[in-house]
């Protein structure tokens, strides 16, 4: 296939997880009041228990993947993530439905590691940064429009369309990549499916101290994300009242990201994956210093386009920051990529998820344990990133290719 149909089909397949998590979000509040959920916070258990499973799961999918190829993976994912949403349409508990989200996730993370080592076979050095720009300037159109969706799915029906509409996206995905993607797993590449040989790729991973250390500090800058996917319906409807407006806030911020996403793509081939991410984190820094200071000493609560403001150039930095560290993590991994993306991808995903969990249950009415959550994430990520590149920041060292 072309370049722009396996953009597209990549950025496609890890929307599938975006769309999951984003397009219940108006839903929380009726998914809480239908199955007998009484304490506000914990219908952020929704989005926690499916982060769990797809955090857990992509420890899995990567040996697999460098096993037995790229394709049938995949597809095993996929039909889980389908199977998955068709059994929530009619689930009767709400300890079930977190049982099944959490399979939901474990389909789910086949579309981030697997999608991740494709883009590695494909590409390499700054080309993979700018495909996996491109590529998340496209999945950052689900964000955009997944909260809207499901708010309008809400209008005309009940939260179980939701998951119905979900389902229907993945067998659409599904299919494109059945028939057009084909096997990317170079033969030389394959890996014994032992023991032995798995422990050893996570032996690679861990031992090398950049991609370690640049995942770790992935790590906590997503988990302000998570903590704002967890507390965002609260903050926007319950601080703000925006009722039914509240996915135009949420797209407002998607935004923001996907159109630093493409700058990058433009950008990183000229500046280097190091030199922009840097220059972000410190940004990220420095702005969610200066929210913190506004939401501790200002006005309560902060107005709205303030909040909004902050909000909207902290993400900008972000999606400079995740793209960038990622390929950063992955790029001396080239050789055991499947093995690699599972543990730089569990690693990040189920720590995120745990930090975004204790940003999420420390919600009590006002947006400050979020703000005071993102300043102090991008501080640890900042200490981390400094360990991997021994003290220098700025330093272009990776290959024009």
């Amino acid at each position: 296939m072309g370049k722009v149909e396996f953009i597209v089909m990549m950025a496609f397949l890890m929307a599938l997880n975006a769309l999951a998590i984003d397009i219940m979000l108006p839903g929380l509040q009726e998914i809480g009041a239908s199955l007998g959920v009484e304490n506000e916070n914990h219908r952020q258990y929704v989005v926690s228990a499916y982060l769990i499973g797809f955090g857990i799961a992509q420890l899995f999918y990567g040996p697999l993947s460098d096993r037995f190829g790229r394709r049938l993976p995949m597809l095993i994912g996929l039909i889980i993530y389908i199977v998955s949403a068709l059994a929530i349409v009619a689930v009767p508990s709400f300890g079930l439905m977190l049982a099944l989200r959490f399979i939901q996730g474990v389909g789910s993370a086949a579309t981030r590691v697997i999608t991740v080592s494709i883009v590695r076979d494909v590409f390499g050095g700054r080309r993979m940064a700018e495909a996996m720009s491109l590529i998340m300037m496209v999945f950052m159109v689900v964000p955009v429009i997944a909260p809207g969706i499901g708010q309008t799915v809400m209008l005309v029906g009940n939260w179980h369309l939701i998951f119905l509409f979900i389902a229907v996206a993945g067998m659409i995905v599904t299919t494109w990549m059945y028939l057009r993607l084909p096997e990317t797993l170079n033969p030389a590449d394959v890996r014994p499916f032992t023991f032995s040989s798995v422990l050893g790729g996570f032996r690679i991973v861990l031992t090398t101290r950049v991609a370690l250390c640049y995942t770790i500090a992935s790590t906590f800058i997503f988990g302000a994300l998570f903590g704002f996917i967890n507390s965002a319906q609260q903050i926007y409807v319950g601080i703000y009242g925006l009722g039914v407006l509240f996915p135009v806030a949420f797209a407002a911020v998607a935004l923001f990201m996907s159109f630093a996403s493409f700058l990058n793509s433009r950008l990183v081939g000229r500046f280097g994956m190091r030199r922009l991410s840097h220059a972000s984190l410190l940004g990220f820094i420095a702005i969610t210093f200066l929210w913190l200071l506004v939401q501790l000493f200002g006005p309560q609560p902060m107005p709205f386009l303030l909040f909004l403001s902050f909000f909207g150039l902290a993400m900008f930095q972000f999606g400079w920051i995740g793209s960038n560290f990622n390929s950063l993590a992955m790029e001396p991994l080239g050789h055991v990529a499947g093995t690699a993306s599972s543990v730089l991808g569990f690693m990040s995903t189920v720590g995120g998820a745990a930090i975004g969990a204790a940003i999420g249950q420390a919600f009590d009415g006002t947006a400050l344990p979020m703000v005071a959550g993102f300043f102090s994430v991008s501080i640890v990520g900042l200490i981390f990133v400094l360990i991997g590149e021994k003290g220098q920041l700025f330093h272009p060292h990776n290959p024009r290719v």
